[in-house]
């Protein structure tokens, strides 16, 4: 779910009842109403998941306030991060080092009853944080220090037509947003504020990535080049590019891989990090700087990981958000987390 930006200087890393569905497996996931995300500590196990009792991890746990939080989204901004609830659209910041995560923006706020991915650029003073809103089709901008609203886009789709899913700030200021129910690439431009319509940049229909059953383009993060888009399709594991000026559409050539379950990734250097949410991995791929083609070098996994979604790389280790995804309607292990392992 998100490309973090780093400063040069640190190498870092459903309507008020809207319930939002998986937002990040290849399929959808139960809808049970979890409960709202609040502010209060939970009182229930600290451990990270039922798979994370195991003491043979080193992961530093960071633990998330509230309950029935289901988490999704993660980005940073040198030793800051930022993270999404599934349940009421809240938003929590933590900062690397200190495991006790606190709530930023408010669940609810400005209309957002859900959220999904999220991306953070701190280039040149813009502090600007963009929330993809899911089946609510709105997109909302964000001063990352003060909270303060910027603008608000939507794509006037109903939520059983719209998932916007992930997004990417590129490095031009314009943010880019997957929509996994309807084949468009959506777009806010550079500096834009205030209320409007989102754009649709892209559209899919009859080109090589074709939607189908279950979730379509989810994560996205931007080529080294930064002349194209690079895309996953969760119910495919495919890899697809989107060319920037002449808006081609081609698919990553992976000799053969693919990337089942694809959700969140993230561009460090030549490395690609795709999570993996049903399999509780994340892949590394060796990407070329033109994002045309790439191998699939190993595979990273941690007894911490609990249906994770998505990855911010923060100095030398990954921040891996644990969603849980596969207890909606049943009992997830509370507090939630975001989990901290070597980055490899």
């Amino acid at each position: 779910m998100n490309r973090t930006r780093l400063s040069a200087a640190v190498a870092l890393a459903g309507a008020t009842a809207l319930v939002l569905t998986s937002c990040s497996s290849s399929s959808e996931e139960g809808q049970a109403t979890p409960a709202s995300s609040t502010a209060a500590p939970s009182s229930s196990s600290t451990a990270p998941s039922s798979s994370a009792a195991s003491t043979s991890s080193n992961a530093t746990v960071y633990t998330l306030p509230g309950t029935g939080v289901f988490p999704e989204g993660i980005t940073a901004d040198d030793d800051t991060f930022y993270v999404s609830s599934t349940s009421d659209g809240a938003i929590f910041r933590g900062t690397v080092g200190n495991t006790t995560v606190e709530p930023f923006l408010p669940g609810g706020q400005d209309g957002r009853t859900g959220a999904a991915g999220l991306d953070v650029d701190g280039d040149d003073d813009e502090n600007t944080l963009v929330v993809a809103g899911g089946a609510t089709g709105t997109v909302w901008i964000y001063d990352a220090e003060s909270g303060a609203l910027r603008g608000k886009f939507t794509n006037g789709l109903g939520q059983d037509a719209t998932f916007l899913n992930d997004v990417v700030i590129a490095d031009n200021g314009d943010a880019f947003i997957t929509d996994s129910r309807n084949p468009t690439l959506w777009r806010i431009p550079a500096n834009a504020t205030g209320e409007g319509q989102l754009e649709p940049f892209v559209d899919f229909t009859g080109s090589p990535f074709a939607y189908g059953e279950g979730f379509n383009a989810n994560g996205i993060v931007e080529a080294d080049d930064d002349n194209a888009l690079v895309i996953v399709q969760s119910s495919t594991g495919n890899l697809y590019r989107v060319a920037r000026d002449s808006k081609a559409i081609t698919q990553v050539d992976l000799g053969g891989a693919t990337l089942q379950n694809g959700d969140g990734m993230e561009m460090e250097d030549d490395t690609l990090y795709v999570v993996r949410n049903r399999d509780s991995l994340i892949a590394t791929v060796d990407l070329d700087d033109d994002g045309n083609r790439g191998r699939v070098t190993g595979e990273i996994t941690d007894p911490s990981f609990a249906y994770p979604t998505t990855v911010a790389d923060v100095d030398d280790q990954l921040l891996v958000v644990n969603s849980q995804f596969d207890k909606r309607g049943g009992t997830p292990v509370e507090p939630f987390t975001v989990v901290g392992v070597p980055e490899r």
